[in-house]
């Protein structure tokens, strides 16, 4: 039996596959505070389902505002470049993703 193939997805699909889920994502929990919930999201977690190829589109988003992206990048990427003394500062915590993408050859 032949592997399974997986389509190719244009760099423009993933884009707007990635944008429109994040809007319905932000729209869809913007009044709530508990991180579990907010990531728990069907479009957070289709996003994160995405896998590698959203990585650089969510530094770019992290860069332009700060979110909970956090556990979203962990899932994809296994790191976790936040120190324990920037927890809950969401600027600190966008710069230390920020700062590790760059390191680790992300380019938005």
């Amino acid at each position: 039996m032949p592997p399974y193939i997986y389509p190719v997805i244009e760099t423009a699909e993933i884009e707007n596959t990635f944008l429109e889920l994040a809007e319905q994502w932000r729209r869809e929990t913007g009044m709530l505070s508990v991180i579990a919930k907010i990531s728990m999201h069907p479009a957070y977690q289709r996003i994160i389902g995405m896998g590698q190829p959203v990585v650089p589109l969510i530094l770019r988003e992290l860069e332009r505002e700060p979110d909970h992206w956090f556990v979203a990048l962990s899932a994809i990427t296994g790191a976790n470049p936040v120190q324990p003394e920037q927890r809950g500062r969401l600027q600190q915590m966008a710069e230390a993703w920020i700062e590790w993408g760059r390191a680790n050859g992300y380019r938005w």
